[in-house]
């Protein structure tokens, strides 16, 4: 990409740009978000960057590894934060890629706090939501007039041994997607959670891993075999679940439905899907 943009070119000593990497695929990257990582000196980066992200960075860029898993913490966040605020003070232009967008699950609220009580100065890139692009690349539409008038995102992990404290009398009303991001590990307590409240064990699900990258994985079943369809292929997670009638308007959702099997993973881009 050529040229920088003026806010780049005269960023002043203590700026940090928050940027969301998108779901996994480097051509769902915004334009803004290629050309600060081509001018960063020092990415911190997240574990669910997609690869096609990283290739982008130029090699003579310093990247600084900050990635979570579930339970564990390669670097806690305090820390992250005071790393990011030493690299602005010394005067580097710093970028801060997180998969997916800064502010949906990604704590990027609790960065940009953390900056600002630095004095640091602070950009926010938007990226494409996991929940966006996995359901552009299903082909699910999260929202339809005539299935699903509200859509709604939610965190599906927990601390150990716990489960989420969620609204679940909320998220069984009719008419509605459910997004849960994290949601592998605790999807069974989900599904009974969302059942005792009133959603019908047949609501149609889609569990997707990697979203819109080359080992894409896509499962469809429904609310009440979840964990199993989740067991049948493997999928270990980080993956995100699509709970909605919408769910049955994907092309392999209904493919599952007519030979009554988990779909096999099939990767469609949001270009195709827009043509």
């Amino acid at each position: 990409m050529d040229g920088v943009s003026a806010a780049m070119k005269k960023a002043p000593v203590g700026h940090v740009a928050l940027v969301g990497a998108g779901p996994g695929d480097p051509d769902l990257l915004t334009i803004r978000a290629g050309r600060l990582l081509e001018q960063a000196e020092v990415v911190f980066v997240d574990r669910l960057v997609g690869q096609g992200v990283m290739e982008l960075i130029p090699a003579s860029t310093e990247m600084v590894h900050v990635g979570k898993s579930k339970g564990e913490h390669s670097v806690p966040q305090d820390e992250i934060h005071r790393r990011m605020i030493a690299a602005a003070k010394a005067g580097k232009r710093v970028v801060r890629l997180k998969g997916g967008d800064p502010f949906i699950f990604g704590r990027g609220g609790e960065e940009l706090e953390a900056l600002r009580a630095a004095g640091i100065e602070v950009e926010i890139v938007p990226g494409i939501s996991s929940a966006l692009g996995c359901a552009a690349a299903a082909q699910i539409p999260l929202t339809h007039r005539d299935l699903a008038q509200a859509v709604t995102f939610v965190a599906g992990h927990a601390a150990l041994g716990k489960e989420p404290d969620l609204d679940w009398n909320a998220l069984a009303r009719p008419n509605q997607t459910v997004v849960v991001f994290m949601g592998v590990g605790t999807a069974g307590t989900i599904a009974a959670r969302l059942i005792a409240a009133g959603r019908d064990p047949e609501t149609p699900v889609a569990v997707i891993e990697n979203g819109t990258r080359k080992n894409e994985i896509s499962a469809f079943g429904v609310l009440g075999d979840v964990a199993d369809v989740i067991s049948a292929t493997g999928i270990n997670g980080p993956a995100l679940l699509i709970i909605g009638e919408v769910v049955s308007l994907a092309p392999r959702s209904q493919a599952a439905s007519n030979s009554g099997n988990v779909a096999k993973p099939n990767l469609a881009t949001l270009w195709e899907m827009l043509t």
